[in-house]
């Protein structure tokens, strides 16, 4: 039976050409290389140059390029643009229209998702119901963020601050009538807001009059604070959960699964995830080391290196899985086409 299913054309990334070391974090903030490796994986980072002007848009923009590039696609061939963020260029509008107007498009249709670490997720999820429901049937979806510049780069967020990395990853995904069993197979979404303050940014904020003040600037309400016993507490707990529900809703199981690309949150949490499953370490893919956590961007980007790398190709079945702030988590599992894919 014909069926239409989302496949993914091509794939793109782009990290800003600043490249931050655990060692350069050491003249801002009291820590050491080791203490950082020991407790997030992270080895390096990329960040948006010092001076600023460099917003999430700006990097969509050039994943974008190299992934329409790769499917042979002109912006004008776009139905829908998809944007992932939680570091917006400004405070409103969102993104996705900067995006739009940076790629020379008039009128092309923008959505900005709010999901953080699993802003892929939802991202391509939405995408997928959009094409198979006939609204769109070229869609780009882009994960971008720029954290740097809303980091405190002291002593005092050093535990957040080591982690975040810039970054962006984008998809072309398109329409295909197909009887084959390719595109997305299976995906599973869900949120929590009780646990909204174990990862938050305060301010600015609607519920606050004035929405910031000097005085919370002082007391670093702007900066993202994290409870991280609770963030490990929640990802170990439900990764394992979330991924065998939508292994059931695909009719597989984990050995169908040819590599599995978490959210690069924290290596301790893919390693617990990883053990979870009971899978070998080959299966489960880790760039954190590299890119440090780019939240919205990173899966895509992982995604965009494994494709380089050739450690999935025509056929293989993915599933990528994340939990971040809101708490939002989530699964899907992808299935690429006998076909070579464009990138």
């Amino acid at each position: 039976m014909i069926m239409k299913k989302t496949l993914i054309r091509s794939t793109g990334r782009y990290l800003p050409p600043r490249l931050v070391t655990n060692q350069d974090l050491m003249q801002w903030m009291d820590t050491t290389d080791e203490w950082i490796r020991q407790r997030t994986g992270v080895e390096q980072r990329y960040w948006v140059p010092e001076e600023g002007e460099v917003g999430a848009a700006d990097l969509g923009l050039e994943a974008s390029k190299i992934a329409l590039d790769r499917a042979g696609w002109t912006a004008e061939d776009l139905d829908l643009i998809i944007f992932a963020t939680l570091s917006p260029d400004i405070f409103f509008p969102g993104s996705g229209c900067l995006l739009q107007h940076k790629l020379g498009l008039e009128t092309t249709p923008a959505l900005d998702i709010r999901q953080q670490c699993t802003g892929f997720l939802y991202g391509l999820a939405t995408a997928d119901a959009y094409i198979k429901s006939g609204y769109a049937n070229r869609v780009l979806f882009v994960g971008s963020e720029v954290h740097s510049t809303g980091l405190d780069i002291s002593t005092k967020g050093r535990d957040v601050a080591v982690i975040f990395g810039d970054g962006a990853g984008a998809l072309c995904l398109e329409g295909s009538g197909t009887d084959s069993e390719a595109g997305v197979l299976a995906a599973s979404l869900h949120s929590q807001g009780r646990y909204a303050d174990a990862l938050i940014a305060e301010a600015p904020a609607s519920r606050l009059n004035p929405r910031i003040t000097h005085e919370m600037l002082d007391q670093g309400r702007h900066y993202p604070v994290m409870d991280g016993r609770n963030v490990f507490r929640l990802a170990v707990t439900h990764l394992p959960e979330v991924t065998y529900a939508t292994l059931e809703k695909a009719g597989l199981n984990i050995d169908d699964i040819d590599l599995i690309i978490p959210h690069q949150a924290n290596i301790r949490i893919n390693q617990g995830f990883q053990k979870a499953l009971k899978i070998p370490e080959e299966k489960m893919y880790h760039n954190i080391q590299r890119y440090g956590n780019t939240t919205a961007g990173s899966i895509p980007i992982a995604l965009d290196e494994a494709l380089e790398k050739g450690i999935i190709g025509p056929s293989s079945t993915v599933l990528f899985a994340g939990l971040g702030a809101g708490v939002t988590w989530g699964a899907l599992i992808y299935r690429f086409p006998e076909n070579k894919i464009s990138r």
